[in-house]
């Protein structure tokens, strides 16, 4: 209930009339409704609740204001009226949270989803992808015994061929050099693109085939004029193809093929050069090189699987044996030292040297191929020899031999 001052004219206070004169204050005549007199304290009282004057009162914008004041309550009905009065001042108000919002389900267009274009991946992670894979192919990789029978029926006649050619003369021995070197590239950038290289296979080959023949006209001379043109146009080469994969691999695999197979075998037409060596000395020593080699390897094979124990480099090859490589050069030194006397101008003390070379030399070139094939997950280079497989696979070892034997007979000045 308000407070009702003295001054109020509304009222008459009874009682204060003898404080208001004895403090000097005047008192106003009363000029109010009967109905709104508070009694006298002394009166009897009358039961009634005092009367409480209406004022205006400021509008709140508090809508909790609206809500009214608590009342007492005795039925389910009683809070009924009042629940629902809450519930639409409450529903009124609107949120300041902005996640209180009620979304209309509105039709879209659906967005055909687009698969992110991903990112090239860096050098290093095709290096580890391409490591995983090759030792996923290793793993799988099988090595069935070789076909003794067939393998022997093909070398036989192979080697029939290969006589006849040298008794042919020399042109038919560079063509056919030139075809082996030129098959042999075939396949090594072949066995590199099955591992996802891309070796310049059209300029391989064709340089193989230009130093073989630049070898046999013009002696060492060709070897570093050929090569040079044969790194320059590779760089041409692929700065005109358009980047879709790893150039550094592609040249790689490039130049290793050339060396490998062009640069050293190309030492066989230096050994048959009319510029090296006149009267046709050169088929001789190509030939003492040829059968050092054969025997080398085909002792190797027979003693390696009776004795063979020990590996010789089991990470490399399981099936090259200390046994084997022993049997090897003991064979190839016994063919070198009982054959190439005969064959004009071998001498006895140069036979003996070349064999003892072959059995160091011949097997790393066998290991170096064995290595390649194990990275790239093959068990051969080629089918195109039954019982042997590729070209590669058989003139692996000669290939290492050639150079050896060149600068052998170099040194004995034996042309």
């Amino acid at each position: 209930m308000p407070a009702i001052r003295p001054a109020d004219s509304r009222v008459t206070i009874t009682g204060a009339e003898v404080a208001a004169e004895a403090a000097g204050i005047p008192v106003p005549s009363p000029t109010v409704d009967p109905d709104t007199l508070l009694p006298h304290w002394t009166e009897e009282p009358t039961g009634q609740m005092p009367a409480v004057l209406k004022r205006d009162e400021p509008v709140s914008t508090d809508p909790l204001d609206q809500i009214p004041a608590p009342v007492w309550r005795e039925d389910e009905t009683d809070y009924t009226v009042h629940d629902e009065q809450i519930g639409q001042i409450i529903g009124n108000v609107e949120s300041v949270d902005p996640l209180d919002v009620e979304l209309d389900d509105v039709a879209v267009a659906e967005v055909p989803v687009v698969e992110a274009p991903r990112p090239t991946p860096s050098r290093a992670e095709r290096l580890r992808q391409s490591d995983q894979k090759l030792l996923k192919n290793r793993a799988t990789r099988t090595a069935p015994p070789k076909d003794i029978r067939k393998a022997t029926v093909t070398g036989i006649l192979a080697a029939l061929f290969v006589v006849g050619v040298f008794l042919a003369g020399p042109i038919p021995v560079v063509i056919l050099v030139s075809a082996a070197l030129a098959a042999a590239i075939a396949e090594i950038f072949a066995a590199f693109r099955s591992a996802g290289a891309r070796p310049a296979t059209l300029l391989g080959v064709l340089a193989t085939v230009a130093l073989a023949l630049g070898a046999y006209n013009r002696g060492e001379a060709a070897l570093s004029l050929v090569s040079f043109l044969f790194i320059f146009a590779v760089f041409a080469w692929y700065l005109a193809t358009p980047t879709k994969f790893d150039m550094l691999d592609g040249l790689g695999v490039t130049v290793i093929g050339y060396i490998w197979i062009a640069v050293m075998g190309s030492f066989a037409m230096l050994l048959i050069s009319p510029v090296n060596y006149r009267d046709r000395h050169g088929l001789a020593f190509l030939m003492g090189a040829i059968i050092v080699t054969v025997a080398n390897d085909t002792g190797a094979l027979f003693v390696g699987r009776i004795f063979g124990q020990r590996k010789l480099a089991p990470t490399i090859s399981s099936g090259k044996t200390v046994e084997g490589a022993i049997g090897g050069l003991l064979t190839g030194l016994f063919f070198a030292v009982v054959v190439l006397p005969q064959i004009h101008p071998w001498n006895i003390g140069a036979a003996a040297l070349l064999g003892l070379l072959v059995g160091v030399v011949a097997p790393l070139g066998d290991l170096f191929e064995s290595l390649v094939k194990r990275t790239l997950g093959l068990k051969d280079m080629g089918e195109v020899l039954p019982g042997h497989g590729g070209v590669v696979d058989r003139i692996d070892g000669l290939i290492f031999v050639l150079p050896v034997t060149y600068y052998l007979v170099n040194i004995l000045n034996l042309g």
